[in-house]
């Protein structure tokens, strides 16, 4: 069985203080693992959500 490799892009945010309050909120309740990966599941959901219409 051979692993796939993701390649991530690593890039720098300017992030609205509430908002990244209420992803490490979220963090620490175990909701994702971190904070790339929350923003990464939002992204991706609003993505499928807009491709879908």
């Amino acid at each position: 069985m051979s692993a796939i490799a993701s390649v991530k892009e690593r890039i720098t945010i300017s992030i609205d203080p509430g908002l990244l309050s209420w992803l490490d909120q979220k963090v620490q309740e175990r909701i994702f693992a971190n904070r790339s990966h929350g923003l990464e599941y939002l992204l991706k959901r609003q993505a499928d959500h807009e491709s879908s219409q």
